[in-house]
């Protein structure tokens, strides 16, 4: 929020301000742009549900804030609406994703994490966004975030129009699908705010049946414990073994609820060059990114959203989807390279896929 919180409020037409701060949005790239009012009593008691369940796991962030998560103005004292944005991420000029899926001596990474680091792009947009209309205010209150502090940016999103929150707990729009970031401005503005959308998932499942690892346990109702989002990006330690073989291929993130969602049929490809394919992270095999020291994934990465699970959790990824895939020469020297890695958490992980391929019955995993 800015030093000037306490400033008079203008006296102006807000109606005719908002109508001016989406077309802006509009502008600046984002896809959409709504305003939210602040009161979040039925997604906090969802909130406090799930946290109360354990279904956060080691995510203990989600609970260290309380209820500031669902309160914006406990968050920044003063706010009275929340302009919330989207914008659509899909890269149009990736390799098929299913294709990926399907080829287990490829690696997969989520289709939002293939370019530059979103939270950057975004929250450079909203600062753009919070000048233009300091251009008809004068200085006024905000705090622009991107999935970067305690906020329900679905929640809030849905109240502004963008979307409903799916059985997968994705947010989706009618004609965009779920392809897109989302981004807030908490401001002091008494913006008029927009009609909040329902839900239209139905009597579809596709997401739930679709769960590689049942983490959707029921509509509306996830357990990041068993989500390979959570295990390949939140989890800092070992992934649990039983859950190790249902991870397949992916190495950061999964995007099966939302490869299967029919909603998407609508989503529209990205314009926007820092979320294309860097690095050919869209199609690389296993080998070739396990093959990656410490500072190739630090060079390579920089300025990706992956860089912040670090090499030794990148590395751990792999070695599960190396544990997956079906032998050869080349997976079994690629593991046995880094058989004696500095990282314990490698090696345990490098041991288990391993074993794996002795399962197998190969020619090429035993123990020399």
């Amino acid at each position: 929020m800015s030093d000037t919180l306490n400033n008079p409020l203008p006296d102006m037409d807000y109606p005719a301000l908002a109508q001016q701060v989406k077309r802006w949005g509009m502008e600046l790239g984002f896809q959409q742009v709504g305003i939210a009012e602040t009161a979040l009593d039925t997604d906090e008691a969802h909130l406090m549900n799930w946290l109360a369940a354990g279904r956060h796991g080691e995510m203990e962030y989600m609970q260290r804030h309380g209820t500031r998560r669902s309160r914006p103005a406990a968050l920044v004292p003063g706010t009275v609406r929340v302009i919330s944005v989207r914008m659509d991420y899909w890269p149009g000029a990736a390799a098929s994703a299913d294709a990926i899926l399907d080829d287990p001596a490829l690696a997969y990474l989520s289709r939002y994490a293939l370019g530059r680091d979103y939270h950057k792009v975004m929250r450079k947009r909203l600062q753009r966004l919070a000048d233009r209309i300091a251009t008809l205010t004068g200085p006024f209150g905000y705090r622009a975030f991107t999935d970067s502090a305690p906020v329900l940016e679905k929640a809030l999103a849905q109240q502004a129009g963008l979307g409903w929150i799916g059985k997968h707990t994705n947010l989706i729009n009618e004609h965009a699908g779920s392809w897109f970031f989302l981004g807030e401005l908490y401001t002091n503005l008494p913006l008029p705010a927009d009609i909040p959308v329902l839900e239209h998932c139905g009597t579809c499942q596709a997401c739930i049946d679709v769960c590689p690892t049942g983490a959707i346990v029921a509509p509306y109702q996830l357990d990041a414990r068993l989500c390979i989002s959570y295990l390949t990006i939140e989890l800092r330690g070992p992934i649990p073994e039983q859950l190790r073989p249902l991870i397949g291929n992916r190495i950061y993130g999964c995007d099966d609820c939302q490869l299967v969602c029919p909603w998407n049929r609508f989503a529209v490809a990205s314009s926007e060059q820092d979320f294309q394919p860097r690095h050919g992270l869209d199609s690389s095999t296993l080998v070739r990114l396990f093959a990656w020291n410490k500072q190739e994934f630090e060079t390579r990465l920089q300025g990706s959203a992956i860089y912040r699970i670090g090499h030794e959790c990148w590395s751990r990824n792999i070695a599960v989807a190396l544990g997956n895939t079906p032998s050869s020469p080349e997976v079994i020297t690629a593991l046995k390279a880094r058989r004696d890695d500095a990282s314990g958490l490698v090696r345990e992980h490098v041991v288990w896929a391993l074993q794996q391929h002795r399962h197998q019955g190969t020619q090429y995993s035993g123990s020399e």
